[in-house]
């Protein structure tokens, strides 16, 4: 191939070194999709190159990925030493606020990572209405979105972090108090937007949330709080936890107990009047189970 190089359409197709190539916005990915995506390349090649922006500065030139995080480090992986790209011109702010318009028009994307990067949009000196222009949502969005940020709410981002809660009932629950909170929670069961054990969890960070505080206290975002130390009167509490379970499974055992004696001497009975046992042969019911039959027949229990 001439210069590394292949028209495309009105594009072209450069052989770029991945070592020159620097991620601007990086992502963390499900390891087992990228090992399909690995797989995949290297059995049927690249159907798609990545983007790239040449940096300014730089000699040999080197690169800024504006989109194609997961086939760059697919080449890397395969040990590829140049990969397909196509090369515009961009500065590095341009770049990253493409990298984030291509991450939302994703089918499916990480809700933790679209509010980081809005963030991030937002430092550097875009406004409400620039990052939803560029991104295809609306002024309110972002600023709901950014405003979840801006009040350290990290139980609410760690439950969205974890797929636990949905990002706009997070937003909701951050903008009324413990009574709106538990009224968005009916709400969401309602629509049958959560239920079984994330409702359960998300009942639970709302009742954290009130005692404690939006921040989780000395702790990463996203990770549990160390377990506390086991102390004696927690030691005890947990003996008298299990020993009502406990009782209450004897309680629960003696009275299957008592119901099973009573229908096997229903049925004895039964099978001991002859005017039934007639009624039953009339009706073609001559036999019944084994272990019913001889549960019969053993007579009553001592």
């Amino acid at each position: 191939m001439p210069d590394d190089m292949e028209p495309t359409g009105q594009k072209k197709v450069t052989l770029i070194p991945t070592e020159r190539i620097r991620v601007l916005n990086p992502r963390v990915r499900n390891r087992r999709t990228f090992e399909a995506m690995v797989e995949n390349i290297a059995r049927i090649g690249l159907k798609r190159p990545i983007t790239v922006a040449p940096r300014a500065g730089t000699d040999p030139q080197e690169y800024d990925l504006v989109c194609g995080q997961g086939r760059l480090e697919a080449f890397i992986e395969l040990k590829q030493d140049r990969i397909p790209a196509i090369v515009i011109e961009a500065d590095e702010s341009d770049c990253l606020v493409m990298s984030l318009v291509e991450n939302c028009a994703r089918r499916q994307h990480n809700p933790i990572d679209l509010m980081r990067e809005i963030g991030a949009l937002r430092q550097r000196g875009y406004n409400d209405r620039q990052i939803g222009e560029k991104i295809g949502v609306s002024t309110e969005y972002v600023n709901m979105i950014a405003g979840l940020l801006e009040k350290g709410e990290e139980r609410l981002v760690s439950a969205v972090e974890t797929g636990v809660l949905p990002l706009n009932l997070a937003i909701q629950i951050s903008k009324t108090d413990a009574k709106g909170a538990q009224k968005a929670l009916m709400d969401a069961y309602t629509q049958k937007k959560l239920r079984g054990r994330k409702l359960t969890l998300v009942r639970r960070l709302i009742q954290q949330r009130e005692l404690r505080g939006p921040q989780i206290k000395s702790n990463a975002l996203g990770r549990r709080v160390a377990k506390r130390a086991l102390t004696s009167e927690g030691l005890v509490r947990a003996y008298q936890q299990e020993a009502a379970r406990q009782k209450l499974l004897i309680k629960k055992a003696e009275l299957a107990q008592s119901r099973l004696m009573f229908v096997r001497e229903a049925f004895r009975k039964l099978c001991a009047d002859e005017h039934f046992m007639t009624l039953l042969r009339a009706e073609g019911l001559e036999t019944m189970p084994a272990d019913l039959a001889q549960a019969v027949t053993s007579g009553p229990s001592s």
